[in-house]
């Protein structure tokens, strides 16, 4: 019963995505933006993820109420995003998505670190639960490709908001952590929890991730943001991208499915090397071999490793180097300044590598991030293997 009441939450958050990360550019493009405003308003949900998921943790490691604060994200995402309806200018656009992505930010972060308290000892069975918010999105990219081009781009913000009003109703299945984990709220172990999450961030291990989860997002946005576009100027059609964006994420719930074997086999280092290493082939083959379907079918099963794999290798991370109280915080560390100023930063800038330099060199550039993240990897990281939860 606990495994699905937490697998349900992850299959309806991530139907919003199943929406959003292919589609919204298309529809941002169909109201007449142009590629630079396109990575503009693509850039602010994973902007606000520089600060909103950091406050939220905040709060959350000094009351303990995780499964609150998600309700509170998801209905305050729901009725912000409703603003899109009643916008058309640029500026009223970025208020909306700046309202919206404060509080959907707020999300993930504590469902994670839910999701972990509840597990314990059994945290390498995370990707277990994670897989079905991949497999919601594989529901409605699909699904979305077909409902646009029989119906019409015009569609996108209602399915979007659909699936915000799923995610609120979702939010009441989740159940608390179980009370030992919840945090200790006096003000001296709030400094010394201070203390510790400081002098974590100090050490080498844990800036060298930072980066590499920084360097990696940035990589990901030619494609998150352009990659629909660039398929349909090589004659795809919108039901045909839907399943390769479908395909993708099939790929990466058999990772998912199969990855405790992994953990448990293989340090963390090793696997995340193989992750940065797979990513840049597979941004090279995008930019530089699109109108060939073989080529991007092996590129969206490449998706297994650069964003598969690679999440949960980095949620491993994470949890190994921030435990109790600073947990929230470091679940917020990553997703904030990963996702957050990763793909913020990146996407502002493949706006415009999109528009002056093409996709060849925009992925290509994808391509050289990884490379350097790869190289810091090997030269930074401890070995980490989860099967034995010790620097070995």
């Amino acid at each position: 019963m606990l495994y699905w009441r937490l697998s349900s939450f992850y299959l309806i958050y991530f139907t919003s995505l199943g929406v959003l990360l292919p589609y919204w550019g298309l529809y941002l493009h169909s109201l007449g933006f142009d590629a630079q405003t396109i990575g503009q308003l693509v850039a602010i949900p994973m902007a606000t993820k520089i600060i909103a998921p950091t406050l939220w943790s905040w709060i959350a490691d000094r009351t303990g109420e995780h499964v609150r604060l998600i309700r509170l994200g998801s209905i305050g995402a729901l009725f912000c995003f409703l603003g899109v309806f009643y916008v058309e200018h640029f500026l009223a656009f970025v208020t909306v998505m700046i309202g919206f992505s404060f509080f959907w930010n707020a999300c993930i972060p504590q469902m994670e670190v839910t999701t972990l308290a509840h597990l314990g000892e059994k945290k390498h069975q995370y990707t277990r639960i994670r897989l079905w918010g991949s497999i919601g999105f594989i529901i409605t990219v699909t699904t979305t490709g077909y409902l646009l081009d029989k119906y019409g781009v015009y569609l996108v913000p209602y399915l979007l908001a659909s699936t915000f009003a799923l995610i609120f109703i979702a939010s009441f299945t989740v159940p608390a952590p179980p009370e030992h984990t919840l945090a200790n709220t006096t003000a001296t172990t709030h400094k010394a929890d201070s203390v510790i999450f400081w002098q974590l961030l100090k050490r080498r291990p844990v800036i060298v991730l930072i980066i590499a989860f920084f360097l990696m997002q940035a990589s990901h946005t030619p494609y998150y943001t352009f990659f629909t576009l660039h398929l349909e100027e090589n004659h795809y059609s919108r039901e045909i991208i839907g399943y390769l964006w479908a395909l993708s994420v099939a790929a990466e719930v058999i990772v998912f499915w199969g990855m405790h074997h992994l953990l448990r086999h293989f340090q963390l280092k090793t696997l995340l090397i193989l992750c940065f290493a797979l990513a840049a082939i597979r941004w090279l083959v995008v930019g530089y071999y699109a109108e060939l379907m073989i080529v991007i079918v092996f590129s969206q099963l490449l998706h297994a490793a650069s964003f598969g794999l690679y999440h949960g290798v980095a949620v491993q991370f994470m949890h190994h180097y921030f435990i109790g109280n600073t947990s929230s915080r470091g679940q917020a560390l990553y997703s904030g300044l990963g996702y957050g100023a990763g793909g913020a930063m990146g996407t502002w800038l493949s706006g415009y590598s999109w528009s002056f330099l093409g996709a060849q060199i925009s992925f290509t550039l994808a391509a050289l991030l990884c490379i350097i993240a790869m190289i810091l990897c090997a030269w930074g990281l401890e070995e980490i293997k989860t099967g034995k939860n010790k620097l070995t």
